[in-house]
């Protein structure tokens, strides 16, 4: 029993959501909680306004009384006489629901004013309200005020009676208006509703049109930067994110494809050459080489994109240790010493000592040797080539300076771009060592691996420097 009545929950629940427009959701709550709001108030009022009223109608019955009890006179009998009322055109002009009787000790009426059409005589009457409640007669309620008369020498009773409901107006005029005032909440809260997800449809339409071919269109909202303005602008900066990352990955993969086809056709026409013919056995060799030289272009060109996936995907940071960072920078400085004297380059560096960091070993190797040949590949002879790396505030900086020609402004920005070569004098001169133009592009994403930056600052004709800022922290939380 549990069980079913819990599934039928759910399914209602699930209608409730799956097939109901938000819209008209969020007017049935809307409408709810405006007549909880009125009920709750016509509740508060009912409780604070029926005594006061109730004690108002008390005191004009009280009032009617000592008016009438100064219009009524006494007809002599033979043992006691009988009450008269001798104004009614005063009394006529009371209460218009009035009803005044007077009544014998046995319940006679002698006489009666106002409105007695159909009114009840309660017997038997005590001075004052009885009991101080209404008394139901058929389906009208009554309220009687009883007072003997004469007040000196009692010979029978005033009687008056009013038929009234002091409440019944009131929840009346809540009744009907409750019903006007939901409904007209419930139109307005279509509007309303329909007006503040005007927009959000609207977002909806344009996502719609979106597809991996097109990522050109935009919410373009125009209006208040409210929850709705900051949920289109932060689509329209998802949108341009997106857009980029399609862009890049496009031409990533249009680079790579292009990148491995060169060797691809080198390694196809190698072979393709020898077997037209037969050759010497040292012309094998010789093709076999050339081979051999385009198979290690391969492979160095997939180990570099395969570390590219790695570092975007965080995968790296198991392999994070302690790292006395001086040591490394000097010893990477003695392993490129011999390339730089080759090229008649003067090397050197300015460490701080006693410099820590926390990160992969392997991973900043390759950075600061990337930087490091790159700065030498591109140096002319009797250039020179500058490590710095101090401790800023709470960042470690180390930076690579060169004497070479510099890069373009124009191509600055796009250096840690993946498969980006600079076309300038930069190159020149450098095929036989040129590479996929992967270099910086890993340097990047090392540094950002490590939740460093790296910048480039160059000018044509005077050299470049790229600088690589990292956290000083001997804990650093990856």
């Amino acid at each position: 029993m549990r069980n079913t009545l819990h599934d039928t929950m759910r399914k209602r629940w699930h209608v409730w959501h799956e097939y109901i427009p938000v819209r008209a959701r969020l007017t049935l709550w809307y409408v709810l909680a405006l007549a909880l709001v009125l009920c709750s108030f016509a509740l508060f009022l009912h409780i604070r306004v029926e005594p006061s009223l109730i004690e108002q109608a008390d005191k004009t019955l009280e009032v009617a009384a000592v008016l009438a009890q100064q219009h009524i006179t006494e007809n002599d009998g033979d043992t006691r006489g009988t009450l008269a009322f001798d104004n009614r055109d005063m009394l006529e002009s009371l209460e218009a629901d009035l009803v005044l009787y007077l009544l014998a000790d046995d319940g006679t009426v002698w006489d009666s004013a106002g409105a007695t059409n159909d009114s009840p005589v309660f017997w038997p009457p005590k001075n004052g309200f009885t009991t101080n409640e209404k008394r139901k007669h058929g389906r009208d309620e009554w309220r009687t005020y009883s007072l003997s008369v004469p007040a000196d020498n009692p010979v029978g009773w005033l009687q008056i009676t009013q038929e009234r409901d002091v409440m019944g107006t009131l929840r009346g005029h809540m009744f009907v208006g409750l019903p006007v005032a939901l409904l007209l909440a419930g139109i307005g809260g279509i509007f309303l509703a329909t007006r503040v997800l005007r927009p959000i449809e609207k977002m909806t339409r344009t996502t719609r049109q979106i597809t991996a071919n097109d990522l050109h269109q935009r919410i373009d909202y125009i209006g208040p930067k409210d929850e709705i303005g900051r949920l289109a602008f932060t689509l329209d900066g998802m949108l341009d994110r997106l857009e980029a990352g399609f862009e890049r990955e496009r031409r990533f993969t249009s680079d790579a494809a292009h990148e491995l086809r060169t060797p691809l056709t080198a390694l196809k026409g190698y072979i393709g050459v020898t077997l037209s013919q037969e050759r010497q056995p040292k012309a094998y060799i010789a093709t076999l080489r050339d081979m051999e030289t385009q198979v290690d272009r391969l492979i160095h060109l997939s180990k570099d994109l395969l570390l590219l996936a790695r570092l975007e995907y965080r995968r790296t940071a198991e392999q994070y240790e302690e790292i006395r960072l001086a040591d490394l920078l000097l010893a990477l400085l003695d392993q490129v010493m011999l390339l730089a004297e080759e090229k008649h380059i003067t090397l050197t560096g300015d460490v701080q000592p006693d410099l820590a960091f926390f990160g992969n070993m392997d991973l900043l190797i390759r950075l600061f040797m990337n930087l490091l040949d790159n700065a030498i590949k591109y140096t002319p002879p009797d250039g020179t080539v500058k490590l710095l790396a101090c401790q800023e505030n709470d960042r470690i900086r180390v930076s690579v300076c060169d004497t070479g020609p510099g890069i373009p402004a124009d191509q600055l920005p796009h250096v840690f771009e993946r498969f980006f070569r600079v076309d300038s004098d930069r190159a020149r001169g450098q095929e036989s060592r040129s590479g996929a133009g992967l270099g910086l592009a890993i340097a990047h994403e090392i540094a950002r691996a490590h939740n460093g930056t790296i910048t480039a600052k160059s000018e044509p004709g005077h050299g470049s420097m790229f600088t690589v800022w990292l956290p000083a922290s001997s804990s650093h939380e990856i």
